[in-house]
């Protein structure tokens, strides 16, 4: 049981900073401010569920994929590793609010025709908080822990479902106390915070690159 707790909470750690939570709800509360209380939380809901099935799809269908377009675990750790770091760039020094994005300005359109207009999928769930980097970092993940990890296989087995499960709940938890949150930390306190996310985002990159250069040169001296 304890090397569960362990591996669920390094997934926890790994996959949080790239999920950022505290941006969906600036983004959540930008797109919901017209909905109701009993919409917003239908809303918080699908997309928490929609977060779970996206993350659980790259992992499980992420080697499927990889041996489908011949990608290896050192290139898919180098790019991943690229996306990582180009995201932590971007928290670190945003071109624009935390929250913005195309898609929550597409929405913000479709809004202003409609009265009725479903947020969860695009942009809450996607690309806000499993866009291309946290995708990335699961498939990568999904590789490494296939090709060898100290862990387990039953705690393998159960850890995945069990932390994207985790991530579900805490976003949901976000989204529907967005309001007190956005009270107690405001708007430059989420600012602050993803800029701190963004640095470990950098960081993680760069060893992601550091450690498939180092498996290239490893197979090519070989």
């Amino acid at each position: 049981m304890l090397e569960l707790i362990k591996a669920v909470s390094l997934g926890l750690v790994v996959l949080l900073p790239l999920a950022n939570p505290l941006t969906t709800v600036a983004l959540f509360l930008g797109l919901a401010g017209d909905m109701n209380y009993q919409e917003r939380n239908r809303q918080s809901l699908q997309a928490s569920v929609y977060v779970v099935i996206i993350m659980a799809v790259a992992y499980y269908a992420g080697n499927v994929v990889m041996d489908t377009f011949g990608i290896s675990i050192p290139g898919l750790r180098i790019a991943g590793g690229l996306i990582v770091a180009f995201i932590g760039f971007r928290m670190l020094f945003p071109q624009q609010q935390a929250g913005q994005s195309v898609e929550a300005d597409h929405k913000m359109d479709e809004m202003s025709e409609r009265q009725s207009v479903n947020i969860a999928f695009v942009p809450l769930a996607m690309p806000s908080t499993a866009g291309p980097g946290t995708i990335a970092m699961i498939i990568s993940t999904a590789s490494t822990i296939h090709s060898g990890t100290p862990f387990e296989p039953w705690v393998i087995m159960l850890a995945p479902p069990l932390t994207f499960l985790s991530i579900g709940i805490i976003l949901w938890g976000c989204l529907r106390s967005s309001g007190t949150i956005m009270r107690l930390v405001g708007k430059g306190g989420i600012e602050a915070i993803s800029r701190l996310m963004g640095f470990l985002l950098v960081c993680m990159g760069v060893q992601f690159m550091i450690n498939g250069i180092l498996e290239v040169i490893s197979t090519y001296h070989a």
